[in-house]
């Protein structure tokens, strides 16, 4: 809990200085509910994969293809959009695309015995690559109007993908927190041979894992094309670094057994919050992948020395 409250305070820190900063020199008012609300819009999709990655993680895993996951489960949603299918359906499609390439990385890890850093590596690869083919190289858009309300809709006031993204995480912690199959999760990143001699399945379980990350980047894909209104074969590139980084940024260990959903929820939050304070300023996109690619090693450079302290 200590890990996840320091997360929660770099937040507000970084609230009060980028509101500092964006009146100072003529930013805007970051602090405005419309530019607070439309954060939390703009950073649905990295947090919805980083509530798949979540699950990875705290099991003592890594899953670096979550980006060309999303990106090919996008493609496909849009190709059964194309082809009249019904919302929900194309919309399932997309999702079950995504768990499907995420069973074949649990079968790689937890059956094959391929190193997960290997394993979903070249899955990064194959996925993209069967992006690429499948639309030609060429995006798809001009979607339903009904598809659209993934992105455009409100209830209440509320973002539709903030519903999405809160419905996912509200699952996700409710999962972990008060379940078997959460408990067993954390036992296996924390000491998976303890595990195994605990009776925990660990093959299935740890293969079941990778299924929740893909079908966590489906959904995120489908979010990413109802917002853009186009499937392109390079939608989600990076987007894997990003959702790592807010799962160890919101107080998870990449060697497994510790973290929060609600932390990683709060890291993304860091993600979408400097993005957007750079941008109120008027930063360039270049500085700002330095800025982030900054914050990405200063998270995990800070998870290793915590472990290191900790032995």
């Amino acid at each position: 809990m200590r890990r996840e409250l320091g997360a929660a305070w770099a937040l507000l820190g970084l609230v009060v200085l980028l509101s500092a900063a964006t009146r100072a020199f003529g930013g805007g008012d970051f602090l405005s509910v419309g530019n607070l609300t439309n954060i939390l819009a703009q950073v649905c999709v990295t947090a919805v994969l980083a509530a798949g990655a979540s699950f990875v993680i705290f099991g003592g895993g890594i899953d670096l293809s979550i980006g060309s996951l999303l990106a090919v489960s996008a493609a496909l949603a849009a190709g059964a959009l194309k082809a009249d299918w019904p919302v929900p359906l194309a919309c399932a499609a997309g999702v079950l695309t995504g768990a499907a390439f995420g069973a074949a990385n649990g079968v790689l890890v937890a059956w094959l015995g391929l190193p997960p850093f290997i394993a979903t590596l070249g899955m990064m690869g194959i996925a993209r690559g069967c992006t690429y083919v499948y639309l030609g190289g060429a995006p798809l858009f001009s979607f339903p109007a009904s598809f659209r309300l993934l992105s455009e809709g409100r209830l209440a006031g509320i973002p539709a993908p903030v519903i999405v993204m809160g419905a996912v995480f509200g699952l996700g912690s409710l999962i972990l927190a008060r379940t078997r199959f959460g408990r067993a999760v954390y036992a296996l990143g924390g000491n998976e041979e303890a595990a195994r001699l605990s009776g925990i399945p660990v093959r299935r379980l740890k293969a079941s894992l990778y299924v929740a990350g893909g079908a966590a980047a489906g959904l995120a894909g489908i979010l990413l094309a109802a917002r853009l209104d186009s499937a392109e074969p390079q939608a989600g590139d990076g987007y894997e670094l990003d959702a790592i980084a807010a799962v160890v940024m919101g107080g998870a260990s990449l060697s497994g057994g510790v973290g929060t959903i609600g932390g990683s929820l709060v890291g993304a939050l860091i993600m979408g919050v400097v993005r957007n304070g750079l941008n109120l300023l008027n930063v360039s996109s270049h500085w700002q992948k330095v800025a982030i690619g900054g914050i990405i090693l200063a998270a995990v450079l800070f998870d290793v020395m915590r472990r290191r302290r900790q032995s």
